[in-house]
C-alpha cells in the first residue's frame, strides 16, 4: 500500500512539475521554446501538405489530367535544331576558343566551364533522351 502511494505522489510530481513547465514557457518562453514552437508547426504544415502528395497514385476520375504538350515539344524542337545546327557549331568554337585562351592564360576553372559547354551543345539531344522522355521530340531534327 505504501508503494502505491509513493508512485502516485511521484505521478502527481512529475505532473505539477511539467504543468509548470508548460505554465512558465507559456507565460515567457525562450528563444529555444520558440524554435521549437516553430519546428513543431513547420513539420505539421510539411505532414499535412504532401498527403496529396502521397496519394497522387489514386485512380479516381477527379484526379485524372490529360496534358497536351504539342507547343512545348514544338519549342524544344526548336531549340535542339538551332543548337545542332550551325548556331550549335559556333558555340562549340566559341567555347573551344575561350577553353584555349583560358588555359593559355591560367584560368583553369574557366577552360574547364568552356568545355564542358562545347561538349553540351554536341550532346545535348543524347543527354536529354537519357535523362527525360523524350517521344514527342524524336525523330524531328
Amino acid at each position: 500500500m505504501r508503494n502505491i502511494k509513493s508512485v502516485v505522489a511521484k505521478i502527481k510530481g512529475s505532473a505539477l512539475g511539467f504543468a509548470q513547465k508548460v505554465g512558465a514557457t507559456l507565460a515567457a518562453p525562450s528563444s529555444g521554446h520558440i524554435q521549437v514552437a516553430l519546428f513543431v508547426f513547420g513539420a505539421l504544415i510539411l505532414s499535412v501538405g504532401l498527403t496529396r502528395g502521397v496519394l497522387a497514385q489514386e485512380t479516381l476520375d477527379e484526379h485524372l489530367l490529360t496534358y497536351n504538350d504539342s507547343q512545348v515539344s514544338q519549342a524544344v524542337i526548336a531549340i535542339l535544331t538551332y543548337i545542332e545546327g550551325s548556331f550549335g557549331a559556333l558555340v562549340m568554337v566559341g567555347s573551344g576558343i575561350a577553353a584555349i585562351l583560358s588555359s593559355a592564360f591560367g584560368q583553369y576553372k574557366a577552360a574547364l566551364g568552356c568545355l564542358v559547354v562545347a561538349v553540351g551543345a554536341f550532346i545535348l539531344r543524347s543527354i536529354m533522351s537519357t535523362f527525360f522522355n523524350t517521344t514527342s521530340i524524336e525523330g524531328e531534327v
